[in-house]
C-alpha cells in the first residue's frame, strides 16, 4: 500500500505557512496545487485573479484580511458576521471551482 509522497504535505504547508497561510491567502493557493496539480507561479495568478487582486498582494495580511472577509473565505480571528467554518469552505470551493471532500460530503448528505 504507497502512501504518495511522503514529503508532498509537508512542502506544501512549508509554501502556504511562508504565504501567511489563513493571515493572507497562503491556504488557497495551496488548494490549488493540491487539487489542480498546479506549480506554485501558476496558482498564485489563479487565486489573484479569483480575488480580483494582484500577486503581491496575496501576502499582505491586510489587504488579504479585508478581502477574505468582503467574499467570506473565513478570517484568522472571525468577527460577528463572517463566514466560519463549512461556510467559509462552500464559499472557497464555489469561488476557486474546487471540489472540497466536505463540501461535497455535506451536499450528498443533506441533499442540496
Amino acid at each position: 500500500m504507497g502512501v504518495g509522497d511522503p514529503l508532498g504535505m509537508a512542502v506544501t504547508h512549508a509554501i502556504a505557512s511562508g504565504m501567511g497561510g489563513m493571515r493572507a491567502a497562503g491556504d488557497l493557493v495551496a488548494r490549488m496545487q493540491i487539487s489542480k496539480g498546479m506549480k506554485l507561479a501558476e496558482a498564485k495568478k489563479y487565486v489573484a485573479d479569483k480575488l480580483q487582486v494582484s500577486v503581491p498582494d496575496l501576502t499582505d495580511p491586510i489587504i488579504m484580511n479585508e478581502v477574505r472577509e468582503d467574499l467570506k473565505l473565513g478570517v484568522l480571528h472571525p468577527r460577528g458576521g463572517s463566514a466560519k467554518c463549512m461556510e467559509a469552505k462552500f464559499n472557497i470551493a464555489e469561488l476557486l471551482g474546487i471540489d472540497i471532500n466536505c463540501v461535497r460530503r455535506f451536499r450528498e448528505n443533506a441533499s442540496i
